[in-house]
């Protein structure tokens, strides 16, 4: 008789800045959970932003991770070593006529968009208050689109989100457990529909976060995808996703948010104390433990 598979949870940081008091939150529950569970942790290095990550940010935030006490399996994941297989199923995507390339700049959004609001209209917004693209590339033959690529035209994949549902027959939902330890789980209605046509990938990096997390949870076997509560919304994308490519689903919890003295959520970008920081102050990781919460 086969024995049940562990339990299999990530941390997936991404390196482009210092890791925070919401980043420890994330680390230490999902560890504390593999070990409660008896089962795995992995992490995943999320550096598709080749940009903006850096090898000194990832060695920073490994520092960080073994200073709090996290052990994981090795190897490591680095999702820049991996577009290929991202690649592969990209291309299925675009076979399956599922995506279409998209050419508006960011001023160009702005400016359409201002332009239907002064009529008074308003223009939709998905969960996150960003506005919905504009639909109007969809609209380009298959020889203007290919003469636009091949001009060098700069693009983004984005998925054509009333196709992809049309292939969808049940309605989508997911798994989520009610609390952090992982006792019980409810059916949450996806609603990708609320985020318009999502950015895919693009013309130099062939993923985006929505497609590389499917396809690295999927090849890494993560059965629980504990992460933070502002990630709740974007499943529903990922969820279409895994059912368009044939992908196993996770269960999923979305612990809350550690917020900063203003009452924002933390972010790299924004500056706030990270846990380098508050290492060279003397804060301990049982200090750490207790602030976030745990």
């Amino acid at each position: 008789m086969n024995s049940p598979a562990r339990p299999v949870f990530r941390f997936a940081p991404s390196p482009n800045g210092e890791l925070h008091l919401g980043h420890a939150c994330s680390a230490l529950l999902n560890s504390d959970l593999a070990a409660a569970l008896r089962g795995r942790l992995l992490l995943r290095i999320e550096d598709i932003d080749i940009t903006r990550c850096t090898p000194a940010f990832e060695a920073a935030l490994l520092r960080d991770l073994a200073w709090l006490g996290i052990g994981w399996e090795e190897p490591v994941r680095r999702q820049s070593e991996h577009f290929g297989e991202y690649r592969v199923l990209l291309q299925r995507l675009i076979d399956e006529e599922l995506v279409y390339p998209a050419f508006m700049s960011r001023g160009e959004i702005r400016a359409h968009i201002a332009q239907v609001e002064t009529s008074g209209a308003r223009w939709p917004r998905d969960p996150d208050g960003a506005p919905l693209y504009p639909a109007s590339d969809k609209t380009l033959s298959r020889a203007e689109r290919q003469r636009r690529i091949d001009s060098g035209m700069p693009f983004a994949w984005r998925l054509d989100m009333d196709a992809a549902l049309a292939r969808v027959a049940a309605p989508l939902s997911w798994q989520e457990f009610s609390d952090m330890t992982l006792a019980g789980a409810e059916t949450v209605a996806a609603r990708p529909q609320d985020w318009g046509d999502v950015v895919i990938a693009r013309r130099e990096i062939p993923t985006s976060y929505h497609l590389s997390v499917i396809v690295d949870d999927a090849l890494q076997g993560i059965s629980h995808v504990v992460r933070g509560r502002d990630l709740y919304f974007a499943t529903a994308v990922q969820r279409l996703l895994q059912t368009l490519l044939g992908l196993p689903e996770p269960r999923y919890f979305h612990h809350r948010l550690i917020l900063g003295p203003d009452g924002r959520k933390l972010s790299k970008s924004l500056g706030d104390s990270g846990l380098a920081a508050l290492r060279a102050n003397g804060v301990t990781p049982e200090e750490i433990r207790r602030m976030v919460g745990l």
